[in-house]
């Protein structure tokens, strides 16, 4: 069974910078691709970061390229998100995802099978 728990969001400024954090838990973790998401209210999910099983493709949306870099540690089953220059549009709960089936990087929120319950981020200007 895949369980993933985000954590790390909250409350910050306009320029400063978070880290969430997502704990998977699973036998194959390190041969998944894992994603990023967030979801503002009155709008669609959105991808925001994938990084795949081997840390060898990274891929970002345009809004938050040179902002955002995500990681992974296979050995501790661990995603993580540093978030720096947050924007008031960087307001949303933000979701951690996993694709456990298929290659390669994807952003796509169809192409992941689980995901976890989220947490908030907040940016005030």
């Amino acid at each position: 069974q895949v369980q993933l728990v985000e954590s790390g969001g909250g409350l910050v400024q306009a320029g400063d910078s978070l880290r969430l954090s997502c704990a998977a838990s699973g036998r194959t973790f390190s041969s998944w691709t894992m994603g990023w998401f967030r979801q503002a209210p009155g709008k669609e999910r959105e991808f925001v970061a994938v990084i795949s099983w081997s840390e060898g493709s990274t891929d970002y949306a345009d809004s938050v390229k040179g902002r955002f870099t995500i990681s992974r540690d296979n050995a501790k089953n661990m995603v993580y998100l540093q978030m720096n220059s947050l924007k008031p549009e960087d307001t949303a709960v933000y979701y951690c995802a996993a694709r456990t089936a298929g290659w390669g990087t994807s952003r796509s929120k169809y192409d992941y099978a689980y995901w976890g319950q989220g947490t908030q981020v907040t940016v005030s200007s």
